[in-house]
């Protein structure tokens, strides 16, 4: 097996640098969430294809951490290839790091590549190692030595996203973050984060596929400011741009050499983000500020710009997948259909609205009991023939230029059990009572969740995942500070005060392994409501735009107050999709979006 060959590789790899444990993450040099091809290191060692997963190689075992999202997926993925699934989460999976040091030799060596590994979990590692006199390699790829087709740095032009598009400049943005560096008594601040590089420059690019970014790190100061990328993405405009903002653009590997150079007095960094490489070559580690980056929350709030232009994406790709449904359930069991070609049919559909990117990720389109895998990819050897019985379920979104879409719906291809029915109805009532919520400002979205997952915990089911992400403008469909979760989850950033302008998806779900899986997602923004003498209400307005299929509810365990809603929404998507629709589609819509009674 071609995976046992490559750790065989690496091991003999690990034994010439006289290392005990070997490191591979999911990630690049800037913490991304999915990552360029040139980063998917730990997918070529090991085989699993999720997006979130670390490989831990030692001379005789090999075990891939993952979450509860992709726990089927590794499983499969995994089988045959001597590497053992560590379920997150569970209790009888060991810590990462902790088993990281039990594996380590007295005095042994622990290696990874210092840039795909962030410094705050380093540096828990060196602690931890201290126990056995460990010690650290982060200066070796080992990967590269053995990936021989590995693919190159991307290298595509950039492009730039225009005030009428995000509402605010670059001067606006610098200035924005200098006056945070003050209030913090900083004198920089160093970023890798991509999504916070792009949103400070009005940067957008294609360096990492579905997600609009250029690989580069900035340096802010109080009254410089470098932008680390390779100069042959940006324009000329681009570049005078920057220069007029008062940007300087150096070469991206540059950064490495530069930072001693800027380590006199307090540097404002996330230890959480920057890689440890990044973080070591900063000589005056004494006057690091550890704390978020102070752009992550000043995007994550989108002004009303932002939140109009989003408004209009959402009508865009709700004209998209509405036509891409009535195709779907008007031809179902009448022409040949797979998962493949229906993605295929809704991202055609997309590509054929105006402003339109790329998807904003890989479409799940799946059926029966692929659904159950949460994050299933449908393959040529997986691809299921579509009849008409049966749910699909189809999770996906696009970028736009006018901003970031995320949608899911379940659809009812033909008959579907009684129990599919009853679960698809609850999963329903969890979207609406979530929907519904008014709230009092400093509630975070841990107080709201059981909103969404009480009627699924009222039949002893529960969804291993947070019930909803934060979105960003033209950026990742997955941002932080804001989601819906139960619980805090050290590393998912989803737990922040829910703040007027946030976008959050609501998307409550059940899985069955082995029989279907049902989900169902709007995009919603944090609104203002009222103010009185008890404090300030806020409230959400849903942005997603296309009909919930309406063939797979019981109505009979909806209440009143829930019907209402669905007949509200309803009603706007009808009103609001029908001027782009032909007549059949219209009268098919009208079907789909009729009252409950």
């Amino acid at each position: 097996m071609i995976i046992k060959e490559r750790l065989k590789q690496l091991r003999k790899l690990m034994k010439q640098h006289h290392m005990d444990v070997y490191i591979v993450p999911t990630s690049d040099f800037h913490e991304t969430e999915y990552v360029g091809e040139y980063f998917k290191a730990r997918q070529f060692l090991s085989g699993f294809s999720g997006s979130n997963g670390t490989l831990v190689v030692t001379a005789q075992k090999a075990g891939l951490w993952t979450d509860g999202r992709y726990f089927i997926q590794a499983k499969e993925q995994l089988a045959g290839s001597g590497i053992d699934l560590m379920k997150m989460g569970e209790p009888d999976t060991p810590d990462l790091l902790d088993y990281t040091v039990t594996e380590c030799e007295e005095n042994g060596i622990v290696g990874f590549d210092g840039r795909v590994m962030n410094a705050k979990t380093v540096l828990e590692l060196k602690q931890k190692l201290e126990s056995k006199q460990g010690k650290i390699a982060v200066k070796y790829d080992l990967v590269d030595f053995i990936w021989e087709e590995r693919p190159a740095l991307p290298m595509a032009k950039a492009f730039s996203l225009d005030e009428k598009y995000c509402g605010q400049g670059v001067k606006e943005k610098l200035a924005a973050i200098r006056e945070r560096l003050v209030k913090e008594n900083a004198d920089a601040l160093l970023l890798n984060t991509l999504d916070d590089i792009a949103w400070t420059f009005n940067l957008r690019g294609f360096d990492v596929k579905n997600f609009p970014v250029v690989l580069a790190y900035a340096y802010i100061s109080l009254h410089k400011a470098y932008l680390y990328v390779k100069e042959k993405k940006l324009t000329t405009e681009m570049k005078d741009h920057f220069t007029a903002c008062g940007v300087t653009v150096r070469p991206y590997e540059q950064v490495y050499e530069d930072l001693p150079e800027y380590s006199e007095g307090r540097m404002l960094m996330d230890l959480g983000k920057i890689n440890y490489a990044l973080y070591n070559a900063v000589t005056n580690q004494a006057g690091i500020i550890d704390q978020p980056n102070c752009t992550q929350m000043m995007k994550a709030v989108k002004n009303e710009t932002e939140i109009e232009q989003t408004i209009e994406a959402h009508v865009k790709d709700g004209v998209a997948f509405t036509k891409f449904m009535y195709w779907l359930k008007t031809n179902v069991g009448k022409m040949e259909m797979t998962e493949l070609s229906a993605q295929q049919y809704l991202e055609n559909k997309r590509r054929e609205q105006d402003g339109f990117i790329e998807p904003s990720f890989d479409t799940i389109c799946a059926y029966k009991e692929h659904a159950a895998m949460m994050h299933y990819s449908a393959t040529i050897a997986s691809n299921a023939s579509l009849q008409a019985e049966g749910l699909l379920l189809v999770d996906s979104g696009g970028q736009y230029l006018q901003g970031t879409t995320d949608i899911t719906r379940t659809m009812a291809l033909g008959t579907i059990s009684e129990q599919q029915r009853h679960h698809f109805t609850a999963v329903l009532k969890s979207v609406i009572h979530l929907s519904k919520a008014v709230f009092l400002k400093g509630c975070r979205g841990m107080n709201l969740d059981i909103l969404a997952r009480g009627p699924i915990w009222e039949m002893g089911i529960d969804y291993r995942c947070g019930t909803g992400h934060g979105v960003g403008h033209v950026l990742g469909v997955h941002e932080g500070p804001n989601g819906f979760r139960w619980k805090i989850v050290p590393e998912r950033n989803d737990s922040c005060i829910l703040e007027e302008g946030m976008i959050t998806t609501n998307e409550p779900g059940i899985y069955i392994e082995g029989s279907h899986g049902i989900r169902i997602e709007n995009e919603m923004v944090v609104r203002f409501k009222e103010q009185n003498e008890y404090g300030t209400f806020l409230r959400f307005g849903t942005l997603t735009v296309a009909p919930i299929d309406l063939d797979a509810i019981d109505a009979d365990m909806l209440n009143q107050s829930e019907k209402a809603w669905l007949n509200a929404y309803h009603r706007y998507v009808f009103e609001t999709l029908s001027p782009y629709l032909y007549q059949d589609e219209i009268d098919w819509l009208k079907h789909y979006t009729r009252a409950l009674s």
